[in-house]
């Protein structure tokens, strides 16, 4: 699961399906993607305990204070609200825009509709770094179970005093953004962000039924993202496959809930979606008029405020009823646009589509004449009421593409070194180089091309013979017939099928018998496995080499940096053109990051996305900051030279880290393990009166030691631990 919902067997997701199909049928608020992952990662109960029984500690939650600007909370957090008295913890389960613009009858002003955080106005974007955004966030005080759960007394008597929470049980916060690229973010990688930053004790707990740090085997940072977007992709898909539910967006309701809610004939029943659906319809549509021709007419309406509009809506809109309830609706305009309209343009003339999918629940947006419009998908945001009030003269900033610098030092990276020169043979080792991979050649020492053209002319024949230690090759890729082109100087081997494992770095062994036309190509094993970035070997390789040529954007196909997105960017730029060291360190001078990247300096909001990709990366360790200096022609130095201006550095690192075989692997050169399956250290529940033996105590202490957890070492009540080990299928 942690590589995808494609990639699950289909019993495992028909399991999947099962349970989370029980989850939102329990739940009263449409189960959004993040909370669905809460349910099967953390164990949510479904006989009415939730997450009472997970081992969630609650000390780890963020807290939300009263009168200060909140965290980042996607929906899926979990946060504890302090109150002065009893704290309200629970669990974030639906989050729109609630901009004090918009108007109480749902009426929302062009500007606003599809603005980016922080926006001050028409067309005034706001130039804050850190922008601020007021949001309404839906709690479920009741996700813990009743032993953590505020009385409904407790609940109403904040609910009356609207300082923690307002009259309806919901959350209204100004969110506090570290970048505008991060108030960019989908909700699911915010989510994931949250995991991995905020709440990465509760995400790489030891006592969850199983780590994700054991899923992906480790702790390197790029696998536990790629493991955790693999979970919530499998999450998503099964969401979107079952028959028995309908989704908006991320959040999945019962098909049973929405035809009862079309039958319902009382508030917000079936009677007043349609009145909705009419209202929104003819929105737009101008007045009969017996002279002249109406002006075109555009019209953007919220559904949240636009729903308390209805008679009778206040008491079904409280609590987690709002969540339910604005998707619904949204269910219903959508369903009336795709059934009732031809790509959103109905019989009246109007043109009607969703233009923003987080202020106030959903934007729709009404306009006529709607013919005069370009067509497309009236269901994908496409924020005409921001573009709308952008002056008509600005246009935005020519963005750049990325370029592909040479590497400085290109010729030093290939020098290998002659072992052996004699009547019997030439031996000589070389890293495999990215050029080798792409290009499907290796260079030949110059004895060994002097040696090939006395005996055998400018073009032979060679038997290539490749064995990569401790791995069984093709016999395609085993012994190869290649050729040997060679110069009075120089040559290599074309048409050369290298194996899969192998990559640029490997240092490889060569062997040519004196006059023969037979070259052995040998690899050499490393004591073990080793993850190196985010390449996995267990063979000797040149760190120069691999920290050049294995960056982002580089494999056995091609070498560009076009499609990357900023993160990739700026570690393939620092990894391609930062001072390096013997160990593969390579260091960068920060200020000129950008010209490197774009060859000249880019757009201002390609320059502010590398930045805010720096600081994510440097968060994050993937890169490490360091001080150095520059000379009087303006050449960086490391470590800082005296009487030298100092100069702030971005700095990668490849660290080593040995690789654990999660499930079923094996190390090279063993016997394959078959059938057999590694199973993870675990907690266990014990049978009343029973109590876990010191020996499981200490190991469950050792368990946390290698997770890296900071504190709760002990072994909860009632359970034992279960310390790894194989077994058989």
């Amino acid at each position: 699961m942690t590589n995808g919902y494609d990639a699950v067997p289909d019993e495992e997701r028909d399991r999947l399906r099962r349970y989370l199909e029980a989850v939102v049928a329990a739940r009263a608020a449409p189960v959004h993607t993040a909370v669905a992952f809460n349910a099967v990662y953390f164990g949510y109960d479904l006989g009415g305990d939730g997450y009472g029984g997970s081992p969630l500690r609650l000390d780890d939650f963020p807290v939300i204070t009263f009168g200060e600007c909140a965290p980042v909370l996607p929906v899926g957090a979990m946060v504890c609200v302090a109150t002065g008295s009893d704290p309200l913890y629970a669990e974030i389960v639906y989050r729109e825009g609630a901009h004090p613009e918009a108007g109480v009858l749902g009426d929302v002003p062009a500007w606003l509709s599809g603005a980016p955080a922080g926006a001050e106005g028409p067309g005034k974007p706001g130039s804050g770094a850190a922008p601020r955004q007021r949001e309404l966030l839906v709690p479920d005080p009741h996700a813990f179970g009743p032993a953590l759960s505020l009385s409904p007394a407790q609940l109403h008597r904040l609910r009356t005093r609207r300082r923690w929470i307002n009259e309806d049980g919901h959350l209204v916060v100004d969110v506090c953004y570290p970048s505008a690229e991060a108030a960019r973010r989908d909700e699911l990688t915010a989510y994931a962000e949250h995991l991995l930053t905020t709440a990465r004790e509760q995400l790489l707990s030891p006592v969850v039924p199983v780590s994700l740090a054991a899923l992906v085997g480790g702790m390197y940072e790029d696998d536990l993202r790629a493991g955790l977007a693999g979970l919530l992709n499998t999450v998503r898909g099964v969401l979107h496959s079952s028959t028995a539910l309908r989704t908006w967006g991320h959040y999945a309701m019962t098909r049973t809930s929405l035809a009862d809610c079309w039958r319902d004939t009382g508030p917000l029943g079936g009677d007043d979606l349609k009145s909705l659906a009419a209202a929104v319809e003819h929105a737009a549509t101008p007045a009969r008029r017996r002279y002249g021709l109406a002006a075109p007419l555009t019209v953007y309406t919220a559904v949240g405020p636009r729903l308390r509009t209805f008679p009778g809506a206040s008491e079904p809109l409280r609590g987690a009823g709002y969540a339910a309830a604005v998707c619904r609706a949204n269910v219903a305009l959508a369903d009336v646009v795709q059934g009732d309209s031809e790509q959103g343009l109905f019989e009246n003339g109007s043109r009607i589509t969703l233009d923003d999918a987080f202020e106030g629940g959903g934007v729709w947006r009404s306009h006529h004449p709607g013919d005069a419009e370009a067509s497309g998908d009236p269901l994908t945001p496409a924020g005409l009421g921001w573009k709308s009030t952008l002056p008509a003269s600005s246009e935005p900033e020519a963005e750049l593409d990325p370029i592909d610098l040479p590497l400085a030092d290109d010729a030093s990276l290939d020098t290998g070194e002659l072992l052996r020169n004699d009547a019997l043979e030439i031996v000589w080792w070389t890293p495999l180089r990215l050029a080798h991979l792409i290009g499907s050649w290796f260079p030949l020492h110059p004895y060994v091309v002097e040696d090939l053209r006395r005996s055998h002319g400018a073009r032979p024949t060679v038997r290539l013979d490749i064995d990569h230690a401790g791995e069984v090759l093709d016999e395609k890729e085993a012994t190869q017939a290649v050729t040997a082109e060679l110069g009075d100087e120089s040559g290599r081997l074309v048409g050369i099928t290298w194996p899969r494992d192998f990559f640029p770095g490997l240092l490889l062994e060569l062997r040519q018998r004196g006059g023969g036309t037979v070259i052995r190509l040998v690899t050499t094993r490393l004591t073990k496995r080793i993850q190196v970035g985010d390449r996995e070997t267990g063979h000797r390789y040149d760190p120069r080499v691999l920290t050049r040529e294995d960056a982002p954007g580089s494999d056995r196909h091609h070498d560009s940096a076009v499609g990357l997105g900023p993160r990739q960017l700026v570690m393939r730029t620092v990894r391609r053109c930062g001072l390096l060291t013997l160990d593969g360190h390579a260091l960068m001078d920060r200020s000129v990051l950008p010209s490197a990247v774009y060859g000249r300096q880019p757009a201002r909001s390609q320059a502010a996305a590398l930045e805010s990709a720096v600081a994510e990366l440097l968060a994050e360790r993937l890169l490490e900051p360091a001080l150095g200096s520059r000379d009087p022609w303006g050449q960086p130095h490391f470590p800082a030279r005296d009487r030298e201006p100092a100069i702030p550095l971005i700095g990668y690192r490849p660290a080593r880290r040995p690789v654990i075989r999660p499930w079923g692997g094996t190390e090279p050169g063993g016997e394959g393990l078959l059938g057999i399956q590694f199973v993870p250290g675990h907690l266990r529940r014990l049978r009343p009166g029973c109590s876990p033996s010191d020996v499981q105590r200490a190991a469950f202490r050792e368990h946390c030691r290698r997770l890296g957890k900071a504190d709760g070492w002990e072994l909860p009540h009632g359970y034992t631990f279960v310390t790894e080990h194989t077994r058989g299928r």
